[in-house]
């Protein structure tokens, strides 16, 4: 937990740039993942942790600017609770270590929502994600599934503020990124031929706890890299793999880590795997190089597709003008995903308050296959974290349905992509704070090209 006088001024920023009304704030509870008593581990709501701190289920809290009061409404702990639980502060302690001065049963919220509308206050409140937060809101203000509208304003205010990371953040940002760079030195040194990836997602992970940290997503550790999200953790690894990571720690405060490695199965890298991974890591250093204050991540993104098709051109996996195949979308045959996030709190930060605001400072997003999965594409400004991952993937389903609509054939050569199809697929990823000057990474560096993974083998 930070000084109370941060939390403090978060919520002085926030107040100032909604001006009116009554923010309303859902802390989560406890969701039991097979019957109540065996629960999920809990996480607390980032934009709750953001300006109230306490990571404890249960809590709500509301900021009425209009009365000016702040207060968090929660229930103190039984005996019950005590016996299982041990002794804790109370509520009211919990809160003035944050700077709030007035605490409330959590069955008042109810009672005081219920004033403010009867006076007419605007109720802001921010997009809701999990099933609890639907139900209180219908309690609250008989909002049915579906037809919420949360306050554009709340949300511009909270992205406005949480985009912009201060000194205190950055040092727990760093330490997350720490933890996460041993993660991955450590898969990349223990994956071997005849292991199961859980082996491999097992070992990464027990560095994130002993370290003190949780993991911020669910590992993937995977010989199928060309299936983007897989969690799937049952294969054997064999001669010939490429073994894809993607994980990351979150620290007890709840900031994040994220990087991406690929290692080759055995103690070198094939002469194919060998020639995608130089180009991704073209790609990714072009990226990484353009990252400055004013400049649109967009841009970034454009550059590292462009890098890509070029080589693969280069390779007679493609044909035509690069930027012309960027351009229309070609590209994501090879390249079907955005380039890079935002990351704070939220692994993907602030992804629930919709990647419009945060990414794209409400600039409408793309429809286009590829371009449509970019989260970030606003100009960059100092204070901004976020990671940078170009992937290189050969998906047979993606190849078949293109190729049965002879789609982009001005850009692709399908007569030599067929060859590939087993490729599977491989990507790095690195975090970076944009800088008044450039850019700075988080963490150590892990390694990135053949010739630096073939060495740590």
């Amino acid at each position: 937990m930070f000084a109370k006088e941060t939390y403090e001024k978060r919520r002085a920023a926030l107040k100032k740039s909604v001006g009116s009304g009554l923010l309303l704030f859902f802390g989560n509870e406890e969701c039991g993942m097979n019957y109540e008593d065996n629960t999920y581990h809990f996480r607390q709501d980032s934009t709750f942790l953001y300006f109230f701190g306490l990571n404890y289920a249960g809590l709500a809290a509301i900021i009425d600017i209009d009365e000016d009061k702040e207060i968090i409404f929660g229930n103190e702990l039984t005996i019950d609770d005590i016996v299982w639980m041990g002794t804790q502060p109370t509520l009211r302690e919990k809160a003035q270590l944050v700077g709030i001065h007035e605490t409330r049963p959590a069955a008042e919220l109810k009672k005081y929502i219920e004033q403010a509308v009867a006076k007419k206050q605007t109720v802001h409140y921010l997009p809701v994600y999990r099933a609890e937060h639907k139900v209180k809101l219908f309690d609250l203000l008989g909002i049915r599934s579906g037809t919420e509208q949360p306050s554009v304003p709340f949300i511009r205010g909270v992205v406005d503020l949480r985009n912009y990371k201060t000194a205190e953040e950055i040092v727990e940002l760093q330490r997350a990124c720490e933890v996460t760079a041993d993660m991955h030195l450590c898969a990349m040194k223990v994956a071997q031929v005849g292991m199961k990836e859980y082996e491999v997602a097992a070992a990464l992970e027990a560095v994130a706890q002993a370290a003190g940290c949780f993991v911020s997503f669910p590992t993937i550790a995977t010989v199928n890299g060309q299936t983007l999200h897989n969690h799937y953790h049952g294969n054997t690894i064999k001669k010939g793999d490429m073994v894809l990571i993607d994980a990351g720690a979150e620290t007890a405060m709840g900031y994040c880590g994220d990087m991406s490695s690929t290692v080759c199965a055995g103690k070198k890298f094939t002469s194919r795997q060998r020639e995608i991974l130089d180009l991704q890591v073209a790609s990714h250093m072009a990226a990484v190089n353009a990252l400055k204050p004013g400049v649109p991540f967009k841009d970034v993104y454009e550059l590292s597709c462009r890098v890509i098709c070029e080589g693969l051109k280069d390779m007679g996996l493609m044909k035509g003008d690069p930027a012309e195949a960027v351009a229309a979308g070609a590209h994501a045959m090879f390249f079907p995903c955005g380039l890079g996030h935002m990351m704070g709190l939220d692994v993907h930060d602030m992804e629930n308050l919709g990647e419009v605001w945060v990414g794209y400072n409400g600039e409408p997003k793309s429809t286009q296959f590829g371009r449509k999965s970019l989260r970030l594409a606003r100009p960059l400004e100092p204070g901004f974290v976020l990671t940078i991952e170009p992937g290189i993937y050969f998906i047979p389903e993606l190849i078949d349905y293109w190729k049965s609509e002879n789609r982009f054939a001005d850009f692709i050569c399908y007569d030599k992509l067929d060859a590939w199809r087993g490729f599977t697929g491989l990507r790095n990823e690195e975090d970076y704070l944009i800088t008044e000057t450039g850019a700075q990474l988080l963490g150590k560096r892990i390694p990135m090209s053949a010739d630096e993974v073939e060495a740590i083998r």
